[in-house]
């Protein structure tokens, strides 16, 4: 296959590749564009996968643009199911393997990394009980996922205590599904909130029926003579399920990156603030870029940086700014609104009235470095942001 050319090539289709096409097509940007993407190329909204089955929606529906009509509304061509073999910084060249066709190049003026970040899993999974353990990061996971639960209730076993861990064990439980959440913290989203505010969460999750095996970590996955998922823990309990979900973290993806010679840590591809590598034409944004210390792998901070690309892409070099923005977590059984602390606080000042619990994180000064909210305490959360100091000022 001959080689081709692209003047901005965007490797990646999720929320950060697609919100810069978008936002260079809206500022008048004619260049000629292309994206690659490893999965099907549809356009979604990552947030909405843990929402889907509290609101028994299927794949498709979760879809706004298939792969051809999202290339037709940003005027570029898209490589759906393509991997990226390798990048040639100095010639500006990719090296891609579309799906059932020969590998061949593309040549670009700009490139942007926009790759995102993978599951993270500490355990390897035996063969027999591989196929009923999934991890939910894209839709086509989300297709997976749903396929193995059918059309009625299953036991689903959730490994992983944190935001994905949370949001999609109350999303199951809303939909109907017998939940179980396992994990090695003592409390729910360790990262997120003081124990106090993970706490009322996790009593919240139990009220309602979720089961809690916190503390805990499965030594042995596997399936047992009645064909269940048989989960046995570090303190001997043998937990059964339908299937298992995977939420053990997230990583950036940086191995292509670092195979190019460009600069990456453990927290992503190594950015400025106007999201260029360490090397000329080359950008990154999104889950996979660490901007000055940085990766914070929420939307906010994506928009933004989708937003200032497209600006010094168009020659108005824009260095990226992020306010103070909290995360809202989706458990509708306990509301949650944190902005952790980039630094550890010297105390946190905690007000509680049942489970409408504040939590102020301060310096020795008293002065505000970041908040937790539960309950009806979240509707704090605008006036904390306005105190707060910027995530990236």
């Amino acid at each position: 296959m001959p080689a081709q050319h692209a003047d901005l090539v965007i490797i990646g289709t999720g929320m950060a590749g697609v919100g810069l096409a978008r936002a260079l097509r809206r500022e008048g940007d004619t260049r000629t564009l292309a994206l690659i993407s490893q999965d099907a190329g549809e356009a979604y909204s990552k947030p909405l996968l843990s929402t889907g089955f509290a609101k028994r929606l299927p794949p498709d529906r979760l879809a706004q643009r298939s792969a051809a009509a999202l290339a037709d509304e940003l005027d570029a061509t898209l490589w759906p199911r393509t991997a990226v073999i390798a990048i040639d910084p100095d010639a500006r060249r990719l090296t891609l393997a579309p799906r059932d066709a020969h590998n061949m190049t593309l040549s670009f003026n700009d490139l942007v990394l926009a790759t995102g970040a993978a599951p993270r899993l500490p355990f390897t999974l035996p063969a027999e009980a591989a196929p009923r353990c999934f991890t939910v990061n894209d839709l086509d996971d989300y297709r997976r996922f749903y396929s193995a639960l059918g059309e009625h209730p299953a036991r689903v076993a959730v490994i992983g205590a944190g935001l994905v861990g949370c949001e999609f064990a109350n999303d199951l439980h809303a939909g109907g599904h017998q939940v179980s959440l396992i994990a090695p913290e003592s409390t729910p989203l360790p990262r997120l909130l003081p124990e106090p505010l993970g706490e009322a969460l996790g009593e919240a999750f139990s009220a309602a029926g979720i089961e809690l095996a916190l503390g805990r970590t499965p030594e042995r996955i596997s399936i047992d003579a009645d064909d269940n998922l048989a989960l046995k823990l570090d303190n001997g309990v043998t937990l059964h399920a339908d299937v298992a979900l995977l939420a053990t973290g997230l990583a950036p993806r940086t191995e292509l990156a670092g195979a190019c010679g460009l600069e990456v840590s453990a927290s992503g591809i190594t950015v400025d603030r106007t999201l260029a590598t360490s090397q000329p034409h080359i950008y990154a944004l999104g889950d996979a870029a660490c901007i000055d210390g940085v990766n914070a792998m929420y939307v906010q901070p994506l928009q933004a940086s989708a937003r200032a690309l497209a600006q010094t892409l168009g020659g108005t070099p824009t260095p990226v700014r992020f306010g103070a923005w909290p995360v809202i977590v989706k458990t509708p059984l306990l509301p949650v609104v944190a902005y952790p602390p980039i630094a550890p606080p010297a105390r946190w000042r905690i007000e509680a009235d049942g489970s409408d619990i504040s939590a102020l994180a301060e310096d020795k000064n008293g002065r505000l470095l970041g908040f937790a909210l539960t309950g009806g305490c979240v509707k704090r959360k605008v006036e904390l942001s306005r105190a707060a100091p910027a995530l990236l000022g």
